[in-house]
């Protein structure tokens, strides 16, 4: 289910203050790279993760890739930094309706 523009903006507010968890070097999105994004976004459910990688187009297939691998959503990019969100579980975020 896509994220409306109130629950998009809310996260986005709460992606704000957090550091990138996962930092993409020059190898790209490697598999043991994608499980740590897998772990990490189980269990912080909003990261932040830093593209070091390529130019904008590259970073934008990266981003695809982690979209699609990790049944995640993309929140939003700045520069070389894309934040996701993928509600867990146990529900840490409380997002609008």
């Amino acid at each position: 289910m896509p994220l409306t523009t109130k629950q998009n903006q809310h996260l986005r507010g709460l992606a704000h203050h957090i550091k990138p968890v996962i930092i993409i070097g020059n190898a790209g999105l490697t598999e043991a790279v994608l499980e740590e994004i897998k772990i990490a976004i189980a269990h912080h459910e909003l990261i932040k993760v830093k593209i070091n990688a390529g130019e904008r187009e590259e970073r934008q297939e990266i981003i695809s890739n982690i979209t699609t691998e990790c049944d995640c959503h993309h929140v939003q990019s700045i520069g070389r930094v894309g934040v996701f969100y993928r509600p867990s579980e146990e529900k840490k975020i409380t997002i609008p309706k």
